[in-house]
């Protein structure tokens, strides 16, 4: 049977910081000076995305979210009287390309904004360039704290639609303990990844049973036989894997026919349907993952149109990645409006003080150090079907 719960409200993580806003420098008569300026009849946002490779599932989703977004806003008129223009570019699941892609974005094409990568390592390799150029860049779901703060120093051109690692790591550790009763925990996680290494940190961090093993594999492993033979043999309650959709469903599928049959748990990075279709729907019960995004548990009003519009363009149910870059437009758009300016730095001070913003995925307000507060829930599945919403209040 699906619950529907309130979400939960977080405002975690708040580190002392310097101001949020950007800090560029100003020419000899007192004027903005450096990034990009809105010209001509459009708004030029750039798209940095994941559209082939390893884990196109994501960047094509968030595409589609994007796409909807902005046929919407054209079609009421524009921002500030002007269409958007979308130039999209392809960075091919690949960090370097990421980087490129940030630089040609920013330099030959003067894009305002950019939303993307969706992946936290593109998304770092992709910040020098836009911080260089004063150009923001929100991700919908580039989830590790480092992206938008390194160190103690803020980084004024970085945001987010998403919450971060943090936060996501322990959830889960309290989901785990509280909502699972899991008193021993195993981790299997992805020692080549940014977004697996900073959850695993969270949630050693905030779990008080016992990790009693902790495994790690590398993107692109297929193989997992071995590691799970010897998890299979150890005494445990839960199994954490912190990874992506690509690994996790090998994963699950391969432990569940070896007979492990212990609730396993993730982060937001089995939100794709290509999870389940990897694991096979059977396979996928008493698996749980943080969500920014349920249609069982909305958010507020705009989520019923929002579901209505993407069936209608799609013909399918949206998905928090979809939801994720929706939001990012319309957090750009807001920022604009805000600003009575389409330049890229007033953008980004737009965002730096966004309060407020409703979203489908929650209502955003941008926190000092750029990440939002909003929502979260943990989504449970039986049979590769959503099937319950639990808050969880670390």
């Amino acid at each position: 049977m699906k619950k529907k719960f309130a979400f939960l409200f977080a405002s975690l993580f708040l580190l002392t910081a310097c101001s949020a806003g950007p800090t560029g420098g100003t020419s000899s008569d007192g004027s903005a000076d450096g990034g990009n300026k809105q010209e001509g009849d459009t708004i030029k946002i750039g798209v940095n995305l994941e559209l082939s490779g390893a884990v196109a599932a994501y960047g094509s989703a968030e595409k589609e979210g994007i796409d909807l977004a902005v046929e919407e806003i054209n079609a009421a008129g524009g921002v500030l009287g002007k269409e958007i223009e979308i130039v999209s570019k392809d960075n091919k699941s690949d960090n370097n390309e990421a980087a490129t892609v940030a630089a040609n974005l920013t330099t030959n094409d003067k894009v305002v904004a950019i939303i993307g990568p969706a992946t936290s390592g593109a998304t770092k390799a992709a910040l020098p360039n836009v911080t260089k150029a004063q150009v923001p860049l929100v991700t919908p779901s580039g989830t590790d704290d480092a992206i938008t703060v390194n160190g103690d120093t803020v980084q004024d051109f970085a945001f987010r639609s998403c919450f971060q690692d943090s936060f996501q790591g322990t959830i889960l550790a309290k989901y785990a303990e509280d909502n699972l009763e899991a008193s021993k925990a195993i981790i299997l996680g992805d020692n080549s990844s940014d977004y697996a290494i900073g959850l695993t940190e969270a949630f050693k961090s905030s779990y008080t049973g016992d990790i009693v093993m902790e495994e790690n594999f590398t993107e692109g492993d297929k193989d997992f036989q071995a590691v799970l033979t010897k998890i299979k043999n150890a005494d445990f309650d839960v199994l954490f894997i912190p990874g992506y959709y690509t690994e996790a469903g090998l994963i699950i599928k391969q432990a569940r026919e070896l007979g492990i049959d212990q609730p396993i748990i993730g982060a937001d990075g089995f939100g794709d349907e290509k999870m389940v279709q990897t694991a096979g729907a059977e396979n996928v019960s008493d698996v749980y993952y943080t969500g920014h995004f349920s249609t069982n548990a909305p958010a507020n009003d705009k989520v019923e149109p929002f579901v209505a519009a993407f069936k209608e363009k799609y013909g399918k149910e949206p998905s928090a990645f979809n939801a994720l870059a929706y939001d990012a437009v319309y957090m750009i758009k807001q920022a604009i409006e805000d600003q009575d300016s389409a330049d890229s730095t007033a953008i980004a001070t737009g965002l730096s003080e966004l309060t407020n913003f409703q979203g489908v995925t929650g209502e955003i307000t941008m926190d000092a150090n750029h990440n939002p507060e909003k929502s979260a829930v943990v989504l449970g599945l039986t049979d590769g079907k959503e099937t319950s919403a639990d808050t969880v209040n670390p």
